[in-house]
């Protein structure tokens, strides 16, 4: 059966220890995804490694952390990780494509729709799309968090059917090998928990960003859109077959059984929030176990100036997020209603839904 496969390779996995791209490395992973295309499947290919192949080219030492070094290492990197990439595919007779995406263009609905058909049509011709972020024109921060999330948000737009995230340990262990050989390697996981999240440490190079923890929180996203997921290595030849069949070396987690609709997704991690509504400890239960929309009586502050429509972040008594929704008043509105009942508040504003937020347009995260 034909599957739609996104592999997300990190900088780690595709570059020297100092920095510079390892063509040896490249080679190997371009036989492994033309390998799974030639059996008929839909490949993708999300990559980290334009700072890292870039910054030695510059002349930095090591690898910047000002983000305008980072922005002009990314800019060179680039242009070398593609042209890597197109000589090592080539040796098989595969044609690739460079997909450059930001998170603007994910918070934006129809930008990420003429994306989603460049990509269909990409597949279609049995084109491999190469996908990054556009690092030069990032803003606030280089990143999404890192690929590992980007990989994840692709996945499920394109409604993979497996994401791969290949790293350079082979899967989730109760703790980390690397200090404690008697470590035990997670083989599944069927729900995310708090237990599973303090397993999970920081960055394992100094070339790459994403450690363990960010590869098991894109896992979390990719599982609730319908994505199974694999963490954990690709050393040999044969061995990225071996993880797409199920017994891969490293970490498996099962999809949700009733996944989020694109709406969800969107709104939940597509979306650019404008504002933030605090909320009560009753509240809170209402959204998280009770499935109930957020009524004015929970909340007890906000910032941001958002509008009817907008999605906001919701937090709880103690700054956490819980989650995020459309929110159906204006900030001025909700600012004049915080505690009160819904009768009080219909005595106060004129707003079309009662609901600060429905159940409906509401995602826990």
């Amino acid at each position: 059966m034909q599957q739609t496969i996104v592999i997300k390779i990190g900088s780690s996995s595709l570059t020297s220890g100092e920095g510079g791209l390892n063509r040896e490395k490249i080679n190997f992973f371009a036989r492994e995804l033309a390998a799974l295309q030639k059996a008929g499947n839909r490949v993708l290919l999300v990559t980290s490694g334009a700072v890292a192949a870039g910054f030695t080219t510059i002349g930095y030492l090591n690898k910047p952390k000002a983000l305008h070094e980072k922005q002009a290492a990314a800019a060179v990197g680039q242009a070398l990780l593609m042209q890597a990439y197109n000589e090592a595919f080539q040796k098989d007779g595969v044609s690739i494509a460079q997909i450059l995406l930001t998170r603007a263009d994910f918070s934006n609905r129809q930008r990420i729709q003429n994306a989603l058909k460049t990509l269909q049509e990409l597949l279609a011709h049995q084109i491999i799309p190469i996908i990054n972020e556009n690092d030069t024109v990032a803003v606030e921060e280089l990143k999404f968090g890192d690929n590992d999330n980007l990989s994840a948000l692709v996945a499920n737009f394109v409604k993979a059917n497996q994401l791969i995230i290949i790293t350079d340990m082979d899967g989730l262990y109760t703790e980390d090998p690397r200090i404690n050989p008697a470590a035990k390697r997670i083989e599944r996981v069927e729900q995310f928990s708090d237990e599973l999240y303090q397993m999970a440490g920081g960055s394992g190079s100094s070339v790459g960003t994403g450690g363990m923890r960010s590869k098991l929180e894109a896992a979390r996203i990719a599982t609730r859109g319908g994505v199974s997921v694999f963490i954990g290595s690709v050393l040999e030849q044969g061995d990225l077959t071996t993880a797409v069949a199920d017994c891969g070396k490293g970490t498996y987690f099962a999809p949700e059984s009733h996944s989020l609709s694109m709406k969800k997704q969107w709104v939940g991690y597509h979306s650019q929030s404008q504002g933030t509504i605090y909320v009560d400890q009753g509240a809170e239960a209402a959204l998280i176990m009770g499935g109930k929309s957020l009524l004015p009586a929970g909340v007890t502050e906000s910032t941001g100036e958002f509008i009817p429509g907008d999605v906001i972040e919701v937090r709880n008594f103690e700054k956490r997020i819980i989650g995020r929704g459309i929110v159906n008043y204006a900030a001025w509105q909700l600012q004049a209603v915080y505690g009160l009942s819904s009768e009080e508040v219909q005595k106060r504003v004129e707003v079309q839904r009662i609901e600060v937020i429905h159940r409906d347009e509401w995602i826990a995260i």
